[in-house]
C-alpha cells in the first residue's frame, strides 16, 4: 500500500446557472478554468445537485466565477463560501473486525485487524503493511484499500477527510472458499471506523499566514480587528512609513476581510494572505469557530 495525499482546496463554494439550459456550458467552461489552474476544481454534488467549486480562498473562487460571467457568459447563483475542514486523530488506536455474512450462495468472511494513528503534519494518508505470514491474501490487499480510502474521504466525525495519519495492516484473516473482495473492503472500512473512533478523532481547520501593511495611525484598529477573528499576530515591523503585521488566522474569520481592511484603514492598507498548515478547531467557548449551523460547529458541540 502507498502513501495519499489530498489536494489542498481550502474553501468551497457551491453554483448553479440561472438558466439550466446553460448547464452544460457551465461544465464545459469549469473544466476549461480547472486545466489552466491545478489548484481549483469544480466537482458534482450527488446530495444537492449543484456544483460544488473548490479553491484556495474566497478571492480565488470570486475571479472564477467572474471568469465563468464574463469570458463564458454564463450567469450563474452562488452560494456562500464554505471552509474545508479536515479531520484527524490524536492517538494510536487498534481494532479487530469481522466481517460474516450469510449469503444464497454461501457464507462471506474476512477478519481484518489494523490500526491507526497520528502522522506527520503535511503526510496525508500513509497506507503500511504490517501482517507477516501471507494472513491477508495478496489478492485482496487492494479491496483492503479500497475500503479504507472510502473512510478517508468521508470522514468519521462529519463528513470531511481525513488527512495525517497512518493506517496499518496489523493481521487479517480470510476462508477458503467464503472470502471475497468486497468481504475484505467491508471489512476494512468498519475496522477503520472503529479505530478512528477510538483514536481521539479531531476536526482541523486551515490557519493562513496573514501579511498586512498598513499605516500607523491605523495600527491599533487593525489588530484589534486581528484579534477578534482569533488571529495570533507573529511580529509587527516597520517598512518606511508603515507597519509590517505578520500574523496567523483561521480562514474561518476571514470571510470578508478584504472590505473590512478598507474600511478600517480608509483603504490605505493592503494584505497578502497564503494557507500555512491545518491546526485543530478550539473548543473554547469564545471562538466563533464555524457558522453554528455548519457540520463543523454541530461536531465541535457533540
Amino acid at each position: 500500500m502507498t502513501a495519499s495525499t489530498l489536494p489542498e482546496h481550502l474553501l468551497e463554494m457551491a453554483v448553479e446557472p440561472i438558466l439550466k439550459a446553460n448547464q452544460d456550458r457551465m461544465m464545459d467552461a469549469l473544466q476549461e478554468l480547472a486545466r489552466e489552474d491545478p489548484s481549483f476544481g469544480a466537482d458534482p454534488d450527488p446530495e444537492c445537485g449543484q456544483i460544488i467549486l473548490k479553491g484556495m480562498s474566497e478571492h480565488h473562487l470570486d475571479t472564477k466565477v467572474n471568469l465563468l460571467r464574463s469570458r463564458h457568459r454564463v450567469d450563474v447563483n452562488i452560494g456562500a463560501p464554505q471552509v474545508a475542514y479536515r479531520e484527524t486523530v490524536t492517538r494510536r488506536a487498534e481494532t479487530d473486525y469481522t466481517y460474516k455474512k450469510q449469503t444464497g450462495d454461501g457464507d462471506r468472511f474476512a477478519r481484518v485487524k489494523l490500526a491507526v494513528e497520528p502522522g506527520g503534519e503535511k503526510s496525508g494518508v500513509v497506507l503500511e503493511t504490517a501482517a507477516v505470514g501471507g494472513a491477508v491474501p495478496d489478492a485482496y490487499l487492494a479491496a483492503m484499500e479500497t475500503g479504507i480510502q472510502s473512510v478517508v474521504m468521508s470522514g468519521c466525525i462529519c463528513g470531511f477527510p481525513i488527512t495525517d495519519i497512518t493506517v496499518t495492516l496489523v493481521d487479517g484473516a480470510g476462508h477458503e472458499t467464503g472470502s471475497s473482495t468486497i468481504a475484505f473492503e467491508t471489512a476494512a472500512r468498519e475496522a477503520l471506523r472503529q479505530a478512528i473512533a477510538r483514536a481521539g478523532p479531531v476536526l482541523l481547520e486551515p490557519i493562513m499566514a496573514l501579511e498586512i501593511v498598513s499605516p500607523e495611525d491605523c495600527l491599533g484598529a487593525v489588530t484589534g480587528d486581528l484579534n477578534s477573528r482569533r488571529g495570533q499576530i507573529a511580529d509587527t515591523t516597520s517598512r518606511g512609513a508603515a507597519q509590517v503585521v505578520n500574523a496567523q488566522v483561521p480562514l474561518a474569520s476571514m470571510f470578508g476581510y478584504g472590505h473590512a481592511l478598507d474600511t478600517l484603514s480608509q483603504g490605505r492598507a493592503t494584505y497578502e494572505m497564503a494557507f500555512d498548515r491545518y491546526a485543530e478547531v478550539s473548543r473554547t467557548s469564545d471562538n466563533p469557530g464555524p457558522d453554528d449551523t455548519s457540520p463543523a460547529a454541530m461536531a465541535m458541540r457533540a
